[in-house]
C-alpha cells in the first residue's frame, strides 16, 4: 500500500505538472502570433520563425494531452509515448538554445536590414510608419543606427525626421528640429541594449521550463514503471 500511496501522489504531482505544460503550450501560441505581427514589418526573410513557434505551441499541447489521457487511464502506450516526446522536446529546446546564442549577432544583422528597409517605405504612409512611430516612442531611439539614418529618406519637407523622434511628440516637432529636442541613439542599439538586459530573465525562464520538463519525464515514468508493474494507482 505504500508504493500505491506513493504513486498516487506522483499522478498528482503530474497532473500539476500537465497544468503547467498546457499553459506553457498556450503561451507559446501566444508568443509566436505577437511575433508574426511584428517580424512581419521588419524581417522579412525571418516570418517563418513564427510560424514554427507556433507549431511547436500546437504539438506542446498535444504531447499534454497525450500525457493526460495515458495518465487518467493508465495506458502504458500512451506514457511511453507522452515520454518519448517530452524527451524530444528537450533536446530540441538545447539545440534551439544553441543555435540562437550562435546566430545571436546574425539576427540581429537582419533585424537592422528590416529597420532600413521599412524606413524607405515610411513615406509611402501605410502601416510601416505606423509601426516605426511606436517603435521610435517606446524604445526613445531614432533610425536604425542613428537620427541621421532619416537624412537619406525622402520626407517631406526635406531634412526632418518623423516626429515620433522628439522628446516630447508634437505635430510638427520633427521639422526644423534641434538635436537636444530628439532622441539621438538609433533603434537596433536601444532594442538590442534592451534585449541583454532581459536575456538574463529569458535564460532563467528557459532553465525553469526546462527543469519542469524533466521532472515531467521522471514522473511520467514513475507512473509507466508502476502500471508495468500492475500497480493500481488511483
Amino acid at each position: 500500500m505504500a508504493v500505491e500511496g506513493g504513486m498516487k501522489c506522483v499522478k498528482i504531482l503530474h497532473y500539476v505538472f500537465l497544468l503547467a505544460f498546457f499553459a506553457c503550450a498556450v503561451g507559446l501560441i501566444a508568443v509566436g502570433i505577437g511575433a508574426q505581427l511584428f517580424l512581419s514589418q521588419t524581417i522579412n526573410q525571418w516570418v517563418m520563425l513564427p510560424v514554427v513557434i507556433i507549431a511547436v505551441g500546437a504539438f506542446l499541447f498535444l504531447v499534454a494531452i497525450v500525457g493526460c489521457c495515458g495518465a487518467c487511464k493508465e495506458n502504458y502506450c500512451l506514457m511511453i509515448t507522452f515520454v518519448i516526446f517530452l524527451s524530444l522536446i528537450v533536446l530540441v529546446e538545447v539545440a534551439a538554445a544553441i543555435a540562437g546564442y550562435v546566430f545571436r549577432d546574425k539576427v540581429m544583422s537582419e533585424f537592422n536590414k528590416g529597420v532600413r528597409q521599412q524606413m524607405k517605405n515610411y513615406p509611402k504612409q501605410n502601416q510601416t510608419d505606423t509601426f516605426l512611430d511606436k517603435m521610435q516612442k517606446k524604445y526613445e531611439c531614432c533610425g536604425a543606427a542613428n537620427y541621421t539614418d532619416w537624412e537619406t529618406i525622402p520626407l517631406e519637407p526635406k531634412g526632418r525626421v518623423p516626429d515620433s523622434c522628439c522628446v516630447n511628440v508634437t505635430q510638427g516637432c520633427g521639422i526644423n528640429f534641434s538635436v537636444k529636442e530628439i532622441h539621438t541613439e538609433g533603434c537596433v542599439e536601444k532594442i538590442g541594449v534592451w534585449l541583454r538586459r532581459n536575456i538574463l530573465v529569458v535564460a532563467a525562464a528557459a532553465l525553469g521550463i526546462a527543469f519542469v520538463e524533466v521532472l515531467g519525464i521522471v514522473f511520467a515514468c514513475c507512473l509507466v514503471k508502476s502500471i508495468q508493474s500492475g500497480y493500481e494507482v488511483m
